[in-house]
């Protein structure tokens, strides 16, 4: 994807696609809200134990992910590792190869974006077909996702049916029922013709080398019981010590992922089918994939690893609802992304660097967060090392001018006074250069400075009378 700042692509995107990740995020946002205090007053207490969970699962991965590699492979599963996006691929296809294998149907799985695996098999004359509903339209539309839980959150259904039109599998009509209705109906001849399933894992626990699956669709049920092999690509990060932990970890990534207790289907699977069973994969293969991942573990920003893709800090974040997924030219858009594609890329950090950027730094991402990632810390911390490493950003307002007034009080109060000035200069009054360039994608907000001062010097008066008021004597 082209690189363009995320203020210019935010600019130049369409009206209605605005208004849709615009409505769309909002929604999502406050249903959270809703649901997640409704169901535990003391919400942000469990958000602080889940990161403190998570936190010491990723700091003990050397030896949580053996102890699950000796339990998936009790439980009769094949266990493969995974340097890079290269090896994740190539380990995918030699499974495939094994087999005979040319049709793969996948459930939504981000590391599989994220190593671009199905360009990897479509050049080697193999399929694999998106079995979410969100991803299969943008797989039809040749587009990306925009969101990790909502992947068309970008679309109308007015462009969905269109494109279904397009591709043969109906007749417009932007009914939302019919739509699902056709992609049901295309989509299960795929599930029992497959030879292999993809799924990617939400969780994986070490002590009982149970991976566990949540979709609201069903999918991956499907190609899972159909298909002789399963494969399974797991990041490592996502090893959960006890199956203890999961209640916690599904309550919250229910209600701030999509604003569910829980969300419709919740799959515990431990290895392929146990003897005298007709249903499930012959196979099943786990590939641990790093990626990048030890080199973010080994960084000081290696809380993002926490993350468990519910996607909450995207739906509260005011850069992203104005900028929507594409902007961020990642698989991982929105806080989280800002973060982790920097720190993904590796030696390419520097056509990253700009994204920390992309954040007014309000704090809502953190507190929403249901495992409690300190993303704006994070945020500067990327921003420091893109200055140290000089890698080009976008541009920044000079702190000069303003470490200048701070430190001088009465050059202070007297920009203060002269700054209301500002609620009645005409726009096209505004001083040329970096003022004028910011204004031209923001709206300036009216003018209040000085006045706590004000507040603050009345108030001390007040007190001050009301110290000085005689005391009545009770006796």
């Amino acid at each position: 994807m082209k690189t363009q700042p995320i203020d210019s692509y935010a600019t130049a995107m369409p009206r209605g696609k605005a208004a849709a990740v615009h409505h769309g995020a909002k929604a999502g946002h406050e249903k959270r809200t809703q649901v997640l205090f409704d169901a535990y007053p003391q919400a942000n207490d469990l958000r602080a134990l889940a990161g403190r969970v998570k936190q010491h699962a990723i700091e003990n991965l050397d030896t949580l992910l053996p102890q699950a590699e000796e339990r998936l492979k009790a439980n009769g599963a094949h266990v493969h590792w995974a340097a890079t996006a290269e090896d994740a691929c190539a380990a995918v296809w030699a499974i495939m190869q094994q087999r005979g294998a040319r049709r793969m149907v996948k459930s939504k799985t981000m590391v599989s974006e994220e190593i671009h695996l199905t360009a990897y098999l479509e050049k080697r004359g193999a399929t694999a077909l998106e079995t979410d509903l969100g991803e299969f339209i943008v797989q039809i539309d040749g587009d990306i996702p925009s969101h990790v839980v909502k992947p068309i959150l970008h679309k109308s259904r007015h462009e969905i049916a269109a494109s279904f039109e397009r591709h043969g599998l109906g007749a417009y009509d932007s009914d939302p029922e019919t739509i699902t209705r056709r992609a049901r109906a295309h989509l299960r001849d795929q599930y029992i013709s497959a030879d292999v399933a993809l799924t990617g894992a939400n969780f994986l626990v070490a002590e009982s080398g149970r991976i566990v699956i949540v979709t609201n669709e069903g999918n991956s049920r499907f190609c899972v019981a159909r298909a002789p092999v399963h494969i399974a690509l797991i990041g490592i990060e996502k090893i959960l010590p006890r199956d203890r932990d999961l209640p916690l970890l599904l309550g919250l990534l229910g209600r701030s992922g999509t604003g569910q207790a829980l969300t419709v289907y919740t799959e515990f699977i431990a290895g392929p089918r146990a003897a005298g069973k007709t249903e499930g994969p012959e196979e099943m293969h786990v590939i641990f994939v790093d990626n990048g991942r030890s080199e973010v573990l080994a960084s000081d920003c290696r809380e993002i690893l926490r993350c468990i893709r519910c996607g909450a800090c995207m739906n509260v974040c005011p850069v992203y609802r104005q900028a929507s997924g594409h902007a961020y030219r990642s698989v991982y858009p929105g806080p989280v992304g800002a973060v982790l594609s920097p720190l993904l890329a590796g030696k390419n950090f520097p056509a990253m660097a700009d994204l920390p950027k992309a954040s007014s730094l309000c704090g809502a991402c953190n507190e929403v967060c249901p495992v409690d990632i300190p993303i704006p810390d994070l945020l500067l911390r990327l921003r420091d090392r893109a200055k140290r490493e000089g890698a080009p950003t976008v541009a920044a307002a000079p702190m000069g001018p303003f470490a200048l007034l701070a430190t001088h009080p009465a050059a202070w109060r007297m920009a203060m006074r002269a700054g209301s000035v500002m609620n009645v200069l005409p726009p096209e009054w505004i001083p040329a250069g970096l003022a004028k360039a910011w204004t031209r994608t923001r709206t300036v907000p009216e003018w209040r400075g000085g006045q706590f001062r004000r507040w603050w010097r009345d108030r001390q008066k007040t007190t001050a009378a009301a110290n000085e008021k005689p005391q009545i004597n009770a006796d």
